[in-house]
């Protein structure tokens, strides 16, 4: 293995790159993409491993690791809002996680590593279900497969959106918008539900919010941001960032503005891009990682992701065991939702 710079790959490591990312259905989320790490990089140094095997096809390219190299650690790119991470390489690949452990790094931490990866077994310490939505088909598709509560919600979403009509003036819904004021919108929004929930704010570290300006002017055919809005006349009533890679959306960064809570715009929004998806050639809008209800009714599937650490320093292996297992415990207790918030403000200080 060898770690280099991302600017300093080379054209055929980057055919290499998406030639394996082509060959492996578990990489079609837009996060292995290389215009994702492409865009980290302006603002946060991506460092990549090369894994090669002498006489192999993609200029004897067999695996590649885009990382940020934090101290002695190595963290996946784009952490910690990366909800899809893992080396890009073909099926039946062979990628060992210890050969990372060399020139001063001591550890790789994930939290959102894809099945798949037989070699990080010993690693894993936890796994959380990351659901997803089947659109193909569009709204029609979705209702033909969704459950009781999804349809329910969809159905409840088309009558609000009428209310929203009659009461607040013409809805409007933007797809796939280039909109500066917005996506600041957005970005307000979401540092506010940051502030009332006590989570970290993703936006609080310089160049986050620059990532998704940049993402937002990517236009390329297979990569790029996508930003969708719905308004009621003058209001932006809910709006959500994303990425997509060919037919995968990302949900990112949804929000909605609070004043309008009593109609449940995210619902109304998500529908409206259900219904979207045909035309814009998206089969499948991944949810990332998350306990929250929207996402329990409104999913079609899931997909499994996996937290760990690899290391040989086994204190620090156990460390990390005893904290999984303690996030775990507060989770299913019911009272964890009320002690997460707590635990988050006092972490924040």
């Amino acid at each position: 293995m060898i770690i280099k710079d991302f600017a300093d790959l080379s054209g055929a490591e980057l055919d290499a790159w998406h030639a394996l990312r082509a060959k492996n259905p578990l990489l079609d989320s837009p996060y292995f993409h290389p215009g994702f790490a492409a865009a980290v990089h302006v603002s946060n140094p991506v460092q990549v491993v090369v894994e090669r095997e002498a006489h192999k096809e993609h200029n004897g390219v067999t695996a590649l690791l885009p990382c940020h190299r934090d101290g002695s650690t190595l963290r996946p790119v784009g952490w910690p809002g990366a909800d899809f991470q893992g080396p890009i390489l073909a099926p039946g690949t062979t990628f060992d996680p210890c050969g990372l452990l060399t020139g001063g790094v001591r550890a790789f931490a994930f939290d959102h590593l894809v099945d798949g990866l037989a070699e990080a077994e010993p690693w894993i310490l936890s796994r959380r279900p990351s659901p997803f939505i089947d659109v193909t088909g569009g709204l029609d598709g979705y209702l033909g497969r969704a459950s009781r509560s999804g349809k329910d919600n969809m159905g409840q979403a088309r009558r609000r959106t009428a209310k929203a009509g009659r009461v607040h003036g013409e809805v409007r819904f933007a797809a796939d918008a280039v909109d500066a004021e917005s996506l600041a919108r957005v970005i307000e929004l979401k540092r506010a539900q940051y502030e009332a929930t006590g989570a970290l704010d993703y936006f609080a570290e310089p160049g986050r919010a620059e990532l998704l300006t940049r993402l937002m002017h990517t236009r390329d055919t297979s990569f790029g941001g996508v930003l969708s809005t719905l308004h009621a006349g003058p209001h932006l009533l809910a709006a959500h960032f994303g990425m997509r890679a060919d037919g995968v959306l990302h949900w990112w960064f949804p929000v909605y503005d609070p004043a309008f809570g009593n109609l449940a715009p995210g619902w109304m929004l998500l529908r409206e891009l259900i219904a979207a998806a045909p035309e814009m050639g998206i089969t499948r809008i991944d949810l990332g990682r998350g306990d929250d209800e929207y996402k329990r009714r409104a999913k079609t599937g899931e997909t499994m992701v996996a937290q760990g650490l690899v290391t040989r320093n086994r204190a620090r292996l156990l460390l990390r065991r005893t904290r999984e297992s303690l996030a775990s415990t507060v989770r299913s207790s019911a009272v964890g939702p009320a002690l997460l918030r707590r635990v988050r403000r006092f972490r924040n200080r």
